[in-house]
């Protein structure tokens, strides 16, 4: 049979034109009822979840073998809750010194001091390693090891107080240690991976601005890492109201002990275990409760909205109040009592230039030479923007002139002082950390990626600096960082948080942030590179209007029409080393070295 053998089919009928309901010009749109797609499958899930808890409750609460009358009749009596006070007084010095003992530890295991950094992991490896009960029955038993605990001069002999270890250590004070170095031990690994999760950015920024060690570890880095650190301590702190129920070993009459002593009487086992139950449940809902709020209060800055209060939105379910309140404006700081000069008059203010001098600058990264050898003399108030392929060296040669980074040889002076060391004939000796941060804050700094505080707003982003490091009232600091916000055209920000901006307003911001510390010399480390083409022009004039104040600018960009038009001095660098400095018009239009000249083909 051939294909011509078969009955030719039948013709496609046309389908039929969608049906299209009329619409009247004076349909009332606003009378329309919505109604939501349903999800068969959820309601039954639904349903059964109800049925399942209602099942369940039904067998709970009509059980009589769960002695509901005995629970009742314990629940609240004396024993129970002098038992109760018992365990929430060990939860809480446990928690305080836990925590105290866990920030310690975590500090030395993020030190520089190898010694530090190996006390503390085999602290935290020895408790983590010994069970809870095992370390109560240690302690509680120390008196047969040492019969005394003294306090005098090791190895000498000379003791300054004594007492007997057995009379000391009640089993209160060894449940007490116990808890705390049991947790002390954990907690050090929680928040050591809080720290750990701050950018390093922040760090770099803090250090840059001269802010003391630690004040950048109380108000910088830990408010970061408290949002890593809160979820997992508040396991750990509820872990330690459960585990307080160990110390019955030590016949210490907490909350178990005392339920156990009570059923072991009237061997009502059941209700007297469902009142312990209840009650490890309230301390749980309540530390929950605590938990939340704290979080809350460190999602500041980290969230563009804050959630709203848990006991705001059962209230607003209700109709009693609206979900968010109503936005008052703060509070803003006193206007400045002088006359400002004109926002693009940026000399009004601004101290005048120095003079940076970088001679034979080399600086190793293991095996690997950054900087090779590097000399530039740059005038003071002069505009210096330094180009070359990524890996060149541009970003290290600028992070050694605040010293961010160390050198290996050479010197860096500004205005004649040495930056970071202290000269001894031909010997350069590195300056202690409190030194340093002083001559840094000569010398700002202006990251890529911004690296503001995301937990501060706008305003405490510029006072913080200024208050800590110059030692300015609280007052002076608003009306500087007013007048600073003014002149960037962001003095409408200086309440939001860093993450309600844009890239362009966050840029502005950190340039605002580093003038307030009236800087001699201003680096700028590529500030346009992590912002959207159409945000760049916004930040470049700002940098424009500094140029024309007499500050000293050395700025690292590829942006080569800028370079052009504001910097007195190009500097072309590949493989750390100089190759190339002159005038713009030199080394951009008339380029003497070949590699130069192949970098701006390839760039422009």
């Amino acid at each position: 049979m051939s294909v011509t053998d078969f009955p030719a089919a039948p013709p496609a009928r046309p389908s039929p034109p969608p049906v299209v309901a009329a619409v009247s010009p004076t349909t009332d749109f606003a009378r329309l009822r919505v109604v939501p797609a349903r999800h068969r499958v959820r309601l039954i899930g639904t349903l059964a979840a109800a049925v399942l808890l209602v099942a369940l409750a039904n067998s709970v609460l009509g059980n009589p073998r769960w002695g509901w009358g005995v629970f009742a009749e314990w629940f609240l009596a004396e024993p129970v809750l002098i038992g109760l006070g018992r365990t929430l007084l060990l939860t809480a010095l446990g928690a305080v010194f836990g925590f105290a003992l866990g920030t310690v530890l975590a500090l030395a295991r993020v030190s520089s001091s190898p010694l530090l950094v190996a006390v503390a992991w085999g602290f935290i490896w020895l408790f983590r390693s010994i069970p809870l009960i095992v370390l109560l029955l240690i302690l509680n038993n120390l008196g047969y090891l040492y019969e005394t605990v003294s306090l005098g001069v090791p190895f000498t002999g000379i003791t300054f107080w004594s007492h007997p270890t057995t009379q000391l250590i009640t089993p209160f004070l060894a449940a007490v240690l116990g808890l705390t170095l049991n947790l002390g031990a954990f907690s050090a690994e929680v928040i050591r991976g809080g720290i750990l999760s701050v950018d390093q950015g922040q760090h770099e920024a803090a250090a840059a601005l001269g802010l003391p060690r630690g004040h950048q570890a109380r108000r910088i880095v830990l408010p970061q890492a408290m949002r890593s650190i809160i979820p997992t301590a508040f396991n750990e702190i509820i872990g330690l109201a459960k585990g307080t129920s160990m110390v019955y070993i030590l016949a210490l009459p907490e909350l178990f002990y005392t339920i156990q002593i009570i059923y072991r009487r009237n061997l009502e086992v059941i209700p007297l275990l469902m009142v312990a139950t209840v009650w490890y449940l309230v301390i749980l809902s309540v530390l929950s409760v605590i938990q939340y709020h704290i979080e809350r209060h460190y999602a500041r800055g980290a969230l563009r909205t804050l959630p709203p209060n848990a006991f705001r939105a059962t209230f607003a379910r209700l109709g009693l109040v609206p979900l968010h309140p109503p936005v008052v404006a703060p509070a803003q700081p006193a206007p400045v009592a002088e006359v400002a000069p004109p926002a693009s008059d940026w000399s009004a203010r601004l101290p005048a230039g120095g003079a940076v001098e970088i001679r034979s600058v080399t600086r190793h990264f293991g095996s690997l030479k950054v900087l090779d050898d590097v000399s530039l003399s740059l005038p003071a108030g002069s505009v210096t923007a330094i180009l070359g392929p990524s890996g060149s060296g541009k970003s290290t040669l600028l992070r050694t002139i605040n010293h961010l980074e160390s050198i290996d040889r050479g010197f860096i002076a500004i205005d004649g002082e040495l930056i970071g060391y202290r000269r001894e004939g031909d010997t350069l000796y590195e300056l202690k950390e409190a030194d340093i941060l002083g001559r840094r804050t000569e010398v700002g700094m202006v990251f890529q990626s911004f690296n503001l505080f995301p937990h501060l707003t706008v305003l405490e982003n510029i006072t913080e600096a200024p208050v800590v490091v110059r030692g300015l009232l609280r007052s002076q600091a608003n009306r500087l960082a007013l007048d600073l916000l003014a002149r960037i055209g962001l003095a409408d920000k200086a309440n939001a948080y860093p993450r309600q901006l844009s890239g362009g307003q966050q840029q502005r911001v950190a340039i605002a942030r580093t003038l307030a510390l009236k800087p001699k010399v201003l680096l700028f480390d590529e500030p346009t590179s992590a912002l959207d083409p159409e945000l760049v022009g916004e930040v470049l004039g700002v940098i424009k209007e500094l140029a024309r104040s007499g500050i000293t600018l050395v700025i690292v960009t590829h942006e080569i029409g800028f370079a052009r038009e504001v910097a007195d001095t190009v500097v072309f660098m590949e493989q750390g080393r100089v190759i190339e400095t002159g005038s713009p018009a030199e080394v951009l239009t008339h380029p003497r070295h070949p590699r130069t000249a192949a970098f701006l083909t390839r760039v422009l």
